[in-house]
């Protein structure tokens, strides 16, 4: 049985079934994620569809051999390039990825995984494929993982169009114009303000209903301290389909906010002076019947750290292979330059390798009795921000956490007491990396432990498409 605060799994979908289930449609939307997070995709017939549905198709590797802005990276990487052609690799529809899209009259959806066009096997920096690899080496003892996900994100008005403009584009505004004078959807700070919302009522319940059709439940949502700041807990849930909704909720905002002339934002550190956008993610293990083991049956009479009284052994484990494993993984929980505007001090994000019982300054904060019930027994991650792809936060944080289980680590640390201050002088954390180039740096040094839990493959192209944003970044002439 699933655990009690999950979904009981619809019916599984076949190929047989298809027929039946598009009976009505003459298209279907498809789309794979690349290294970035962002959804790309095409519209296809139905009759290509159905032809392809077990097969999969062609799909130009290009979306794994250019950048964001589509610009080719400076280095050509392994997957696709110049030499290989930018050939296609096979796209594999998933069929328990079907939902229809609202706002676009109900077309239905399917999300797709990317394989090797030899091997057939999944192409090393598919981002689904390397959440399933991970779960599959939990699903090899029996075990599953369960995840949640909280995004905050700021949001601004599109500005209007001038007498020359043929209609209104933030990006066009934005080339001409300081980012500082885009305006906010409202002013002010008012984290968690119930009359805040009413002045964009009609958006803001039209988001929460959406991501309900769009099966990327919200399970709370609020205003956030900042202008304009929302924030998004979606509904807990297994990880691979957690992670699925996750990328979709941001293409549920993105799709919504067009309609209202709004533009919303999920880089990490949109402004300077305010908090950025956070992408918590929670992690949970269950077994076969859906029990949790994170949690301690008997509290621990006398633990090393009394935070951890409540803590299973395998808990034990799999926090200390995240806090050992979490510096060197730091590209994949923060990936961009502003990633790393957002990982300073004194802004309400954790700059070191720490945790703590409840503790909300930390990497990593225990959420256990007795200030939790049993079953809800997880870890939050709280160093990567909006802007990180979630299945490689989910891969990382279960790639590490479970080689802590297989090594039976240690914890390196004692957890953060309450007051003290991430990076503080009782901080006895690691510094984490202060930029992309020394978070990237780490992450592709020969016997990094990213290297050991993904592999040479994964870490040689992810690491590389960091390596041009940093070249970019050090070419670009900046308004500092």
């Amino acid at each position: 049985m699933p655990p009690n605060n999950a979904h009981p799994k619809p019916e599984a979908i076949t190929v047989e079934k298809l027929p039946d289930l598009l009976a009505y449609d003459n298209a279907v939307k498809l789309a794979g994620v690349d290294v970035d997070g962002q959804l790309r995709g095409k519209l296809v017939s139905k009759k290509k569809f159905l032809s392809v549905a077990t097969s999969g198709f062609g799909f130009c590797s290009v979306i794994f051999g250019w950048d964001m802005h589509d610009m080719t990276y400076s280095e050509e990487l392994k997957i696709s390039n110049k030499e290989n052609g930018y050939r296609d690799l096979i796209a594999k529809p998933d069929l328990s990825s079907f939902r229809r899209i609202p706002w676009e009259n109900n077309i239905p959806f399917f999300l797709v995984s990317f394989h090797d066009p030899d091997t057939d096997e999944p192409v090393s920096a598919c981002p689904r494929g390397l959440l399933k690899t991970q779960l599959e080496k939990l699903a090899e003892k029996g075990y599953g993982a369960m995840a949640g996900a909280e995004y905050e994100f700021f949001q601004f008005k599109t500005p209007s169009a001038t007498a020359t403009e043929a209609s209104s584009s933030t990006a066009v505004y934005l080339r001409d114009n300081p980012p500082s004078t885009l305006p906010s959807l409202t002013e002010g700070m008012f984290g968690y303000s119930l009359t805040r919302p009413v002045h964009n009522q009609e958006y803001f319940y039209d988001i929460f209903n959406t991501c309900q059709a769009f099966k990327c439940d919200i399970e709370g949502w609020h205003t956030e301290s900042g202008p304009g700041v929302f924030e998004a807990a979606l509904e807990f849930g297994e990880a691979q389909q957690m992670a699925d909704r996750a990328s979709l909720f941001k293409y549920v905002v993105k799709s919504v906010a067009t309609k209202y002339g709004i533009t919303p934002c999920f880089m990490a550190k949109p402004k300077h002076g305010l908090p950025g956008n956070s992408g918590h993610m929670h992690i949970s293990l269950v077994d076969a019947d859906g029990k949790n083991l994170l949690f301690r049956e008997t509290s621990d009479p006398n633990p090393h750290y009394a935070d951890i009284a409540h803590l299973s052994d395998l808990g034990r484990h799999f926090l200390a292979g995240l806090l050992e494993g979490l510096p060197d993984v730091m590209p994949m929980v923060a990936p961009t330059i502003n990633s790393y505007k957002r990982l300073v001090e004194n802004f309400w994000a954790p700059v070191t390798v720490s945790w703590g019982l409840e503790h909300r300054a930390a990497s990593i904060r225990i959420i256990a009795p007795p200030t939790a019930k049993p079953g809800a027994t997880r870890f939050e991650i709280r160093v990567p921000g909006a802007d990180a792809n979630p299945y490689y936060v989910l891969s990382a944080v279960l790639a590490l956490g479970w080689r802590g289980v297989e090594k039976k680590l240690k914890i390196p640390c004692p957890p953060l007491g309450k007051g003290e201050d991430v990076g503080g002088n009782t901080d006895m954390g690691i510094r984490l990396a202060k930029s992309l180039r020394e978070a990237t740096d780490r992450f592709t040094r020969i016997g990094s432990i990213a290297r050991e839990v993904f592999g040479d493959d994964f870490v040689e192209h992810y690491g590389g498409t960091r390596e041009h944003e940093v070249r970019l970044w050090d070419e670009a002439v900046t308004d500092w």
